[in-house]
């Protein structure tokens, strides 16, 4: 064979969905070594251009490799995804893999156990390559940690991936790996998906436990895959109730990759292409790829209909849920602790001062501002079953752009990301469709958010977009 036409396969390879993976690896079609040697090759030549890996587990991933082809070779009975690499994100805890949650200070830090959602992965026969970089704890659009190199987009490495899922985001993108996990309290998976061009799904609040740590009211971990039915298949891994957990959500009718390609029947659809914001504050490539899959899902029957929630107002919204972020975060650097003030990010330093500040009844009030409009928005579902709206209100930021920010930047920044937290508030399944392309090349995802609990919905509409209009194929150039 040519030795370009063996490249070509190969990086088609690394594009080839999980669950093709998972397929081609239970029949003997190929060993979960050559696989992972497979990505960390690639790994190592393209991570230094984005840097979507803080940390890379290449004597743990080649261990769990051959740990899956010898459960093969005995015809063990293999769990799903038996061999097939994962990315891991860095705010999540991995049994023998450092775990830095972001802060140089942790740079050694090996926890002895994995979270409850990343032992159901690990149980579920991945094997993980490593950890994708996230922002300093998590609270920023952004992954530009201290002391490690910024997290950069695969379509512009001039770019942020985002956050705070970015390096999930641009690992998945780049062919760094097959499927990612990631996390979600204000749009952390979706707004990296939208600006790295994936698939990324929050489910509903309450649907994949956050054991051990106490279960987070706006906050769920979820996956970002090329495909939905891949991400179907890594929420059916990562779903289920831990004893404890403050909410859970009702067990789904059947395996949530099986309402991929199931009927949706005819919905009535509402859609706003600027929700929440004045026209002008939303790109017009994001406005008009909300409106596209509006017509795309008028075309395939559905009722739809310009409409908005009664009373949203992004903008009060993010003032307020920066009051919660805010107080949470400073109360945590001292449960956790988080390491001394003055070795974190200036921009974390002001998170907490500012949550220092907010006392019990600003937090109060904010609680109830925020849930007075959970009910109105839930309430809007009575007459309609899905939300479409762009998911970001333009291209993803400059690296460095937040280097040193203050308040006014950090809300600056969080108004870029104007359309999902309110989804967060209201715990409701919500996905970014990567749809479309702005005219500098870049991708501009679609949200589509759905009733509480109903990420069937969801998952059947998106497979629906995903044929009309779809994105597999797309390459960026760090690829």
């Amino acid at each position: 064979m040519e030795q370009g036409a063996a490249q070509l396969m190969a990086d088609e390879l690394a594009f080839t969905p999980a669950l093709e993976l998972a397929r081609r690896l239970r029949d003997g079609e190929l060993s979960s070594v050559e696989l992972t040697e497979h990505y960390l090759a690639r790994i190592e030549a393209l991570n230094p251009k984005i840097n979507a890996y803080v940390t890379v587990a290449a004597d743990h991933a080649r261990a769990a490799a051959a740990a899956a082809d010898a459960r093969r070779a005995r015809r063990d009975e293999l769990p799903a995804f038996n061999g097939v690499p994962i990315s891991i994100k860095d705010l999540s805890d991995t049994a023998g893999i450092v775990s830095t949650h972001g802060t140089a200070e942790w740079h050694d830090r090996v926890p002895d156990h994995d979270d409850e959602a990343v032992a159901r992965i690990r149980a579920a026969g991945f094997v993980f390559l490593g950890k994708t970089i996230v922002p300093e704890f998590g609270p920023l659009n952004v992954s530009e940690p201290p002391g490690y190199p910024p997290g950069r987009n695969p379509w512009d490495p001039d770019r942020s991936c985002g956050g705070s899922s970015g390096g999930a985001a641009a690992a998945l993108v780049a062919g760094l790996c097959p499927v990612s996990h990631g996390s979600d309290g204000g749009g952390s998976i979706r707004n990296p998906a939208s600006w790295c061009g994936a698939y990324g799904l929050k489910p509903s609040r309450g649907r994949v436990s956050a054991a051990p740590d106490p279960q987070q009211l706006f906050s769920i971990q979820g996956p970002i895959a090329r495909s939905v039915a891949d991400a179907a298949a890594l929420l059916d891994v990562m779903a289920g109730y831990a004893t404890g957990d403050a909410w859970w959500a009702p067990p789904p009718a059947r395996p949530f990759v099986d309402e991929v390609g199931a009927d949706p029947g005819r919905l009535r659809v509402a859609y706003h292409p600027h929700p929440g914001v004045e026209r002008d504050a939303c790109a017009a490539a994001n406005r008009a790829a909300a409106e596209r899959v509006a017509s795309t899902l008028a075309d395939l029957g559905h009722h739809v209909e310009e409409a908005l929630p009664p009373g949203y107002d992004a903008e009060e919204l993010v003032t307020q849920s920066a009051i919660i972020f805010a107080a949470n975060h400073a109360a945590e650097a001292e449960i956790v602790p988080y390491p001394p003030d003055d070795t974190l990010d200036p921009w974390m330093r002001t998170l907490i001062e500012m949550g220092r500040l907010v006392t019990a009844v600003d937090y109060a009030k904010a609680m109830h501002t925020v849930q007075a409009l959970s009910r109105r928005t839930v309430a809007f579902f009575d007459d309609y079953d899905l939300f479409v709206s762009p998911t970001v209100a333009g291209p993803p930021p400059l690296v460095g752009a937040m280097k040193d920010a203050g308040f006014d930047r950090i809300m600056e920044f969080w108004a870029l990301t104007p359309f999902t937290a309110l989804w967060n508030t209201t715990g409701q399944p919500a996905a970014s469709l990567p749809v479309a392309v702005d005219d500098a090349g870049l991708p501009v995802g679609v949200q589509v958010v759905a009733r509480p609990a109903d990420e069937a919905t969801v998952l059947r509409v998106s497979a629906q977009i995903e044929t009309a209009m779809p994105w597999a194929g797309r390459r960026p150039p760090v690829s």
